[in-house]
């Protein structure tokens, strides 16, 4: 059994308000920085997950996203692996 780091970033949909990007992007114009033109806020999970393989690995954080760490609605994510054995 190989032990993978499981990175996994969602954000919000493009096209989608996005409050707390916005809040950011004013903040940081209100402290003169320019030239930001648009800020989305998401999160990001590490996760540590034993599997045979990298697919099976993956196929197993797809469906930790679709059934509870992304809203399929309002969220994307992306997910990237690391062999950390």
């Amino acid at each position: 059994m190989n032990r993978y780091l499981v990175e996994i970033r969602i954000v919000p949909r493009e096209g989608l308000l996005d409050p707390e990007g916005k809040a950011v992007q004013n903040a940081l114009r209100s402290l003169e920085f320019t030239g930001v033109e648009d800020v989305r806020v998401g999160r990001l999970l590490r996760l540590e997950l034993a599997g045979a393989t990298p697919e099976e690995v993956r196929a197993r954080a797809e469906d930790m996203c679709r059934r509870l760490l992304a809203n399929p609605v309002t969220e994307d994510y992306e997910i990237d692996l690391e062999n950390i054995s």
